[in-house]
C-alpha cells in the first residue's frame, strides 16, 4: 500500500530520519511510537506528500485513499455534525446530484431512446451510490457518532459551536465513514472519554482498512496494534505484536546492541594501544598502518539512547488530618442546569481516587467542587487540617503567563529556592541549558504539561488533585508520572483515559452519571468488569430480593405455635371455639393466598425480564453491534421494550406486595 525507501529528512543540523525504510500492506495496523520531537509527525507528512524527503523514495499503491486525523484542526462550521461526518469524499455527493437530475429528467421525457440511455444511466449511478454507502450513509453516520458519544440532540448542532473535544470526534467520524485503505492517525485518544476509547478500539479492530497509529496511550496500543514501530534516533525499528511485546522485544534488542558496543570498545582499545606501543617502530609501521586503517573503516556501533523522560520524585508529603475533604450535600449547577443535587462524598488521608465517566458528566466539575475552584449553590465543604493542595488542570496549563520564562515562571513560586537549584529541578524535567529562557508562549503542549508538574514538586502538596495530566506526555515520561505517583503518600483525586495510569495507581473508583456518583473498591480493570457486567444507568436501579426459585404456595395452616401455647396457657377449648378459629384461618389463608402467588409470580417473571435487559446491554456494548446498522436498530428497540417491561412488571410487583402487606398486617 505503502513504502518509503531509504528515506532521511533533515531539519538544519538535525537528523530526524535516516535512511529509514518502511511498508504498510493491506490490512496491517502499526503502532508509532517514540519520544516527543523524535519525528512521528516527519513521517505521517511524508506519507501525506506534505514532508519533501531529503533522500530516497516514498512509494504508494495506485488510487491509494487516504484518511488522516491531525492533532489540531480548523474551523470547520457552517453545517451540522450529521453533514460533516456524511462528508465522505467529492465523489459521493457528485454521484447523489447527478442521480437527483437523472430522476427529474426521466419525468419529463417522452423519446424512447432517451428514455432508455436515462434508464441505462440510472442503473449505473444507483449501483455507484450503493458501492459508495449512500443508501445507508446516514444511518452509518448516526451510529459510528454515537459510538463517539454524540446524542440525539448534538447530531443537528453546527460544528462550530462545538470545543476542540466534540470537534475531533466529529472530524473523526467523518474520517472513518470515507472507508479509505489507510488511516493515519496522531493521538486520536486525547479527547475521547473511557466509552468512546473502547468503542473506537473494537472498531478499529474490525476495520478492513489498514492503520498506521501514533498514540502514548499504552492498552490502547495494546488493544489495536499488530506491529509496533520505533522511531530512536532517527532509525525505524520494526517490532511484530502489540505494545507489551514491543517492550520485552526492545529490551532484548537494546541488551545486544550494549553488549556489541562494549565489545567493539574493547577491540577500539586493543588496536589504539598496539598503535600507541608501536608508532615509533619501523619494523611495525604496515602494522599500524592497518590497524588505522582498520579504525577509519569502521562502522562503529552506538548506545542505545536512553527514554528521555522526566525525572520526576515528588517529595514526601507532610501528614494532613484524616479526612481532607468531606462534602455534605452539596447541590451545583450552571445557570438553571442543575448537576449536582444532595452529593455527599468524603475523602480520607491516602485515597487515591480516580473519576471516571463519560465526558460532559460532571467529572471535571467534581473536581473543581473537592478543590473549591467552585462554590456550590448549597451544603458544604469541610477541609481537613494541615492539607495543602495541589491542582494540575488545563485551565493551570492555560494560567501560565505566556510573557514568562521557563525559569521566572517557576520562581514564581519557588519562594526563596536559590536559582541553582530551581535549575536543577528544569533540568529533571528536561528544561536543560538555555531552553530554562525559553518563554512560556513557545512551549510545546508536553512542555507547558512539564512547566506545571515542575511547580507542582515544588509547592510539596498533600492533596494532589489532576485533570488529565497525560494527555500532553509521551510514554516515557508517562512511565515516570506513574512511578512517582505510586510511590506518592499524599492524596490524590485523578481524572483520566490512560488505564494504565489508573489501574497501576488507584485504589477507589468514582463513577459519574446523571449527577449520581458510584464508589467502587480497586482500579479501572475491576471497574470495567463491574461496567461491562450492567453497571450503568439501566442496572443501578435497586431490584427487589426475588424467592427461591423453586418457591412453593404456602400450604394451607392447620395449626401455629400460637395457638398451641394458647390452648396450654387457657385451657381446652370448646369445639365451638376451634371451629371458629379454623373457619378465620381458613378465610385469612383464602385472602392472601392469591395475593402471594401473584407477588411471586411478579418477582419471577421480574428475574427473566431483568436477565434478558442484562442480555441486550451486553450485546450493545459490543463494539461490532454500532457497525451492523440492522443489528444495532433491532437491539435499541429490543432495550426499549425490556426496559419498559422490567418497569411495568416492577410497578405491578410494589402495588400487590403493598396490598399483602396491608392485608397481613390488619390481621
Amino acid at each position: 500500500m505503502i513504502t518509503l525507501h531509504n528515506v532521511s529528512k533533515y531539519y538544519g543540523k538535525q537528523d530526524v530520519l535516516k535512511e529509514v525504510s518502511l511498508h504498510i500492506g493491506p490490512g496491517e495496523r502499526l503502532g508509532l511510537v517514540g519520544p516527543n520531537g523524535a519525528g512521528k509527525s516527519t513521517l505521517l507528512g511524508l506519507m501525506l506528500d506534505t514532508v519533501e524527503p531529503d533522500s530516497g523514495e516514498v512509494f504508494k499503491a495506485k488510487n491509494l485513499r487516504l484518511g488522516y486525523l491531525p492533532q489540531e484542526l480548523l474551523s470547520l462550521s457552517g453545517r451540522t455534525v450529521l453533514e460533516l461526518a456524511m462528508e465522505t469524499g467529492d465523489s459521493l455527493p457528485q454521484v447523489e446530484a447527478e442521480l437527483d437530475e437523472v430522476h427529474r429528467l426521466l419525468g419529463k421525457v417522452r423519446d424512447e431512446a432517451e428514455l432508455e440511455e436515462l434508464l441505462a444511466r440510472q442503473g449505473q449511478l444507483q449501483s455507484q451510490f450503493e458501492q459508495l454507502g449512500g443508501y445507508d450513509l446516514e444511518a452509518r453516520a448516526s451510529r459510528v457518532l454515537a459510538g463517539l458519544g454524540f446524542d440525539q440532540n448534538r447530531l443537528n448542532r453546527d460544528v462550530g459551536e462545538l470545543s476542540g473535544g466534540w470537534l475531533m470526534r466529529a472530524a473523526l467520524a467523518r474520517l472513518l465513514l470515507s472507508a479509505p485503505d489507510l488511516i493515519l492517525l496522531d493521538e486520536p485518544t486525547n479527547h475521547l472519554d473511557l466509552e468512546s476509547l473502547l468503542w473506537l478500539e473494537g472498531y478499529l479492530v474490525t476495520n478492513p482498512a489498514a492503520l498506521l497509529l501514533v498514540s502514548h496511550d499504552r492498552v490502547f496500543l495494546d488493544k489495536v496494534a499488530t506491529r509496533i514501530v520505533e522511531l530512536d534516533s532517527g532509525q525505524l525499528y520494526s517490532y511484530g505484536g502489540n505494545y507489551s511485546h514491543y517492550e520485552e522485544q526492545r529490551e532484548r534488542r537494546r541488551e545486544a546492541q550494549r553488549a556489541a558496543f562494549e565489545s567493539q570498545q574493547e577491540r577500539i582499545r586493543q588496536i589504539e594501544d598496539f598503535v600507541a606501543r608501536n608508532r615509533t617502530r619501523k619494523d611495525r609501521a604496515k602494522q599500524v598502518q592497518g590497524r588505522l586503517k582498520m579504525l577509519e573503516k569502521m562502522e562503529r556501533v552506538t548506545l542505545p539512547a536512553e527514554d528521555q523522560a522526566i525525572k520526576l520524585e515528588l517529595p514526601q508529603a507532610e501528614p494532613s488530618a484524616k479526612v481532607v475533604v468531606e462534602m455534605l450535600n452539596l447541590e451545583f449547577g450552571y445557570d438553571s442546569k442543575t448537576i449536582y443535587k444532595d452529593l455527599s462524598l468524603v475523602l480520607r488521608k491516602g485515597d487515591r481516587l480516580a473519576l471516571l465517566g463519560r465526558n460532559g458528566e460532571g467529572k471535571s466539575t467534581l473536581l473543581r467542587l473537592l478543590s473549591g475552584q467552585v462554590k456550590p449553590r448549597k451544603g458544604r465543604r469541610l477541609v481537613g487540617g494541615r492539607v495543602k493542595m495541589g491542582v494540575f488542570s488545563q485551565h493551570t496549563m492555560e494560567d501560565l503567563n505566556p510573557e514568562n520564562t521557563v525559569l521566572s515562571e517557576l520562581g514564581g513560586v519557588a519562594g526563596l529556592m536559590a536559582q541553582g537549584q530551581q535549575r536543577t529541578i528544569l533540568g529533571a524535567f528536561l528544561f536543560k541549558g538555555d531552553d530554562v529562557f525559553k518563554k512560556v508562549k513557545v512551549l510545546s503542549g508536553g512542555e507547558r504539561a512539564r512547566l506545571v508538574l515542575a511547580k507542582l514538586l515544588i509547592q510539596k502538596p498533600n492533596f494532589l488533585l489532576m485533570d488529565e495530566p497525560t494527555n500532553h506526555l509521551d510514554i516515557a515520561s508517562r512511565k515516570v508520572l506513574e512511578d512517582a505517583l505510586r510511590q506518592y503518600d499524599g492524596t490524590l483525586v485523578l481524572i483520566s483515559h490512560d488505564r494504565h495510569l489508573i489501574n497501576a495507581i488507584a485504589n477507589q473508583v468514582a463513577y459519574v452519571n446523571a449527577g449520581e456518583v458510584t464508589l467502587l473498591p480497586g482500579n479501572y480493570d475491576d471497574f470495567e468488569r463491574l461496567w461491562k457486567q450492567g453497571l450503568d444507568a439501566d442496572q443501578a436501579q435497586a431490584k427487589p430480593e426475588a424467592p427461591a426459585p423453586n418457591a412453593k404456595p404456602e400450604p394451607a395452616p392447620q395449626a401455629n405455635d400460637k395457638a398451641e401455647a394458647n390452648d396450654t396457657a387457657s385451657g381446652p377449648k370448646s369445639a365451638a371455639q376451634k371451629r371458629a378459629e379454623a373457619q378465620a384461618r381458613q378465610q385469612r389463608y383464602r385472602r392472601l393466598k392469591p395475593l402471594k402467588d401473584k407477588v411471586s409470580k411478579l418477582e419471577s417473571q421480574i428475574d427473566q425480564a431483568t436477565a434478558e435487559l442484562d442480555k441486550l446491554v451486553a450485546e450493545m456494548v459490543d463494539p461490532a453491534a454500532f457497525e451492523d446498522g440492522a443489528r444495532w436498530t433491532k437491539l435499541t428497540k429490543a432495550h426499549a421494550r425490556a426496559k419498559d417491561q422490567v418497569d411495568k412488571l416492577t410497578a405491578k410487583w410494589e402495588k400487590a406486595a403493598l396490598e399483602l402487606e396491608e392485608l397481613e398486617s390488619g390481621d
